[in-house]
C-alpha cells in the first residue's frame, strides 16, 4: 500500500472495486440461461480452479496461523460457499428484485454481529448512511416486489444473515489469507451443488458467460470485499454492497433491453449520494485501526470510543 493512502480509504477503494465486480453477479446468471443448481456447479468448481491456480502461483500462505484462525477459516469457507449457492438458488426461485431488497439487510445483521461479538461501536453515521440506503433499496424495486416465492425469498433472507456472520468473522481475524479461502468457498459450492446439476446438458453459450463469472468476475469480486475488511469495519463493507443494487438493473437493461423505471432512478440517486458522503466524512474522519488490526492481528477494539 502506498504510504499516501490511508488504510480506511484503500479499504474503501477495495471495496468499491469488488462491489462493482460483484454488480454484474445478477446479469451473468441471467444470461447463463440454465438451471440454478447448474450455476452454482460450475461457478464454485470454476472459481475453485482459477484461485487455486492463483495461490500456487503467488505462493500464497494457505496454512492457518493458529487453532483460532483455523476454525475461523473453516467457518469462512463453509459461509461463503453457502452465500454462492444461496445467491443462485434464490435468483432463481424469485424475483431478482426479491432478493436483492431483502439482501440489503445485510448491513443490519453485519452491525448487529460486530457489535455483540467484536464490541466494535457502529457509528451513527454508518446506521444513518445504512437506513437511508435500504429506503433507496426499497424505493428502487417498489414496483416489483410480490410475485416471488416464499422459498426464494427466505433463501434471500438467509444469505443476508450469513453476509452477515462472514464480513464480521473476517473483520475478527484479518490475517486470514483471501485467495485460498475464496478457492474453499468455491469447492463448497460446486459440491453443494453436485447433487442436483446437470452440468454437461447445457447450451454452448452458457459455458462462456459461466466461464466469465466463475474465472473472473466472482473470484475478483469475493477476493477484493473480503480484502476490504481488513481494512473497514464489517458494517462498512456492507455499505458498500447496497452499490450492486443500482448497477444491477443498469447491466441488465443494456445486456437484455430491459429499461429500469423512474422510480430505479430515484432510489439509485439516493443510494449513490449518501454513500459518496459516507464515504467523504470518513475520509475526514477515518475509524483508526487497532494495533492489532494493524499488524495482521485481530481489531477487537476498532472503533471502540472512536468518536462519533
Amino acid at each position: 500500500m502506498s504510504p499516501a493512502v490511508s488504510p480506511h480509504r484503500h479499504g474503501m477503494l477495495l471495496a468499491a472495486v469488488g462491489v462493482l465486480s460483484l454488480s454484474f453477479d445478477a446479469v451473468l446468471v441471467r444470461l447463463a440461461g440454465t438451471d440454478g443448481w447448474n450455476v452454482t456447479f460450475w461457478r464454485g468448481w470454476l472459481i475453485c480452479l482459477s484461485m487455486a491456480v492463483l495461490t500456487l502461483a503467488r505462493r500464497e500462505r494457505w496454512r492457518p496461523s493458529s487453532r483460532a484462525e483455523g476454525v475461523a477459516a473453516a467457518a469462512v469457507v463453509a459461509l461463503y460457499g453457502m452465500n454462492t449457492a444461496l445467491f443462485v438458488l434464490s435468483v432463481s426461485h424469485t424475483k431478482a428484485a426479491n432478493t436483492v431488497v431483502i439482501l440489503s439487510c445485510a448491513p443490519f445483521f453485519a452491525a448487529l454481529f460486530s457489535w455483540l461479538f467484536l464490541r466494535e461501536r457502529v457509528r451513527v453515521r454508518t446506521l444513518v448512511a445504512i437506513a437511508l440506503c435500504v429506503t433507496g433499496v426499497l424505493v428502487v424495486f417498489s414496483g416489483s416486489l410480490g410475485g416471488g416465492t416464499v422459498v426464494g425469498d427466505g433463501l434471500a433472507l438467509l444469505l443476508a444473515v450469513l453476509m452477515g456472520v462472514s464480513l464480521t468473522v473476517l473483520r475478527r481475524f484479518p490475517g486470514i489469507p483471501r485467495i485460498p479461502l475464496t478457492c474453499g468457498a468455491g469447492a463448497v459450492a460446486g459440491l453443494a451443488a453436485s447433487a442436483f446439476a446437470e452440468p454437461l446438458s447445457l447450451q454452448p453459450a452458457a459455458y462462456g458467460w459461466l466461464a466469465i463469472m466463475g474465472l473472473v468476475q466472482m473470484p475478483l469480486a469475493s477476493v477484493l470485499i473480503m480484502t476490504a475488511t481488513r481494512y473497514l469495519p464489517s458494517p462498512e463493507v456492507s455499505l458498500f454492497l447496497l452499490i450492486e443494487t443500482v448497477l444491477g438493473p443498469v447491466w441488465v437493461w443494456l445486456a437484455v433491453g430491459e429499461e429500469p423505471p423512474s422510480l430505479t432512478l430515484v432510489g439509485g440517486a439516493l443510494i449513490l449520494v449518501t454513500i459518496s458522503v459516507h464515504s467523504w466524512l470518513a475520509m475526514r474522519d477515518p475509524v483508526p485501526l487497532a494495533a492489532g488490526a494493524a499488524a495482521g492481528g485481530a481489531p477487537h477494539a476498532v472503533e471502540r470510543g472512536a468518536p462519533e
